[in-house]
């Protein structure tokens, strides 16, 4: 059987041209038996421009590793791939020009493209619905796109030093997700909406820029690690009284949950049963009302682990639910769910 010179051979599976300095993958030495048997192919650390359109040749090929190389393209021959599972191509010159147009009907589970020049994600990479991890780290993103929440069988997103200012709620529709990676960013906020990632374990914010986190994040009960570090936090107890009076319909509506009137589906128009499914409870225990879209928002500390006092977003029904006299940062709102979160909800919050 003849390979490549310098090629080394791990297994009848396994194919490595790395560290080769190899400007173009010639594989006329490669016989059709060992092109059919190969399933990982290393090409990482040489000094391909483009990806070479022999790798098809590779037909039953399901790793591909192209990481450190210069390249700038990826031939249209790698869609021809068709057992192809992880694909890793860091530390290239890739951008979302870079892709084959039907990039999007490979059957990858994992894809790394960390390390790259993608100034957004490419829309093709939100059609590979098998993809269980999903690397765009140290890239130019500004922002994570809404068809995000297509890629339901993801565990892993690693979108860590890119530009992003905003976390979309579409992310919250990952239900397998379980490590969260946006740390080295410009967010600043965090939507309440990911209290439905009810898989995730590890969410990684540090080096960002927020100055609370909502306090749906309690929610999330199986996260065992938060790193918050290199945020500029809030070190005092603020509150924000900003407040919009409710509409004439918020207050007819709460007016309806909170002395508990009676209703029927036969009662009331479809939009306004659908309105009144849309109402919160005031989390103030001493508070029996509730609100739609009129609140008054504030910042409070809640202890963590019993070590740590993190800034959480609270929405109160009224200003009348604040104790704007209080200077205990546990004031007045604090709900039984907040005063006691036990140790293994959290086993590391990393501050510093």
């Amino acid at each position: 059987m003849e390979i490549h010179e310098g090629a080394a051979v791990a297994s009848d599976s396994v194919l490595d041209f790395s560290r080769l300095s190899l400007t173009t993958f010639n594989v006329n030495s490669v016989s059709d038996e060992r092109k059919r048997d190969t399933k990982q192919l290393y090409l990482n650390y040489n000094r391909l421009a483009s990806l070479p359109l022999s790798v098809s040749l590779f037909c039953n090929l399901e790793f591909l590793d192209i990481s450190n190389n210069g390249l700038s393209a990826i031939c249209e021959g790698i869609t021809r791939l068709t057992s192809l599972k992880t694909l890793i191509a860091k530390n290239n010159r890739l951008d979302e020009f870079s892709l084959p147009k039907e990039f999007g009907s490979l059957q990858l589970e994992v894809l790394n493209f960390s390390g790259n020049r993608f100034e957004e994600i490419p829309l093709q990479c939100m059609k590979l619905l098998r993809l269980q991890s999903l690397s765009f780290g140290g890239n130019r993103l500004k922002s994570i796109p809404e068809e995000i929440e297509n890629l339901t069988s993801l565990e892993l997103l690693y979108l860590g030093g890119n530009l992003i200012t905003a976390i979309p709620p579409e992310v919250a529709n990952l239900p397998y997700l379980s490590y969260l990676v946006l740390c080295d960013n410009r967010i600043q906020s965090v939507p309440p909406q990911l209290t439905r990632l009810h898989s995730l374990r590890s969410l990684s914010l540090h080096n960002n820029l927020l100055t609370y986190l909502p306090r749906e994040i309690l929610c999330l009960v199986h996260l065992q690690e938060l790193s918050l570090r290199g945020n500029p936090l809030v070190v005092r107890f603020v509150k924000e009284m900003t407040y919009d009076p409710p509409s004439l319909l918020e207050l007819a509506g709460r007016t309806v949950k909170s002395r508990n009137i009676p209703y029927y589906p036969y009662d009331l128009p479809s939009n306004l049963l659908r309105y009144l499914d849309l109402a919160s409870k005031c989390p103030n225990p001493k508070c029996a009302g509730v609100y739609f879209d009129s609140c008054v928002r504030q910042i409070k500390f809640v202890d963590f682990c019993g070590k740590y006092r993190l800034p959480l977003m609270h929405y109160l029904c009224s200003p009348e639910c604040t104790s704007p006299c209080s200077s205990n940062p546990q004031s007045d709102a604090e709900s039984e769910e907040e005063s006691s979160v036990p140790a293994y909800r959290l086993q590391r919050v990393l501050l510093g």
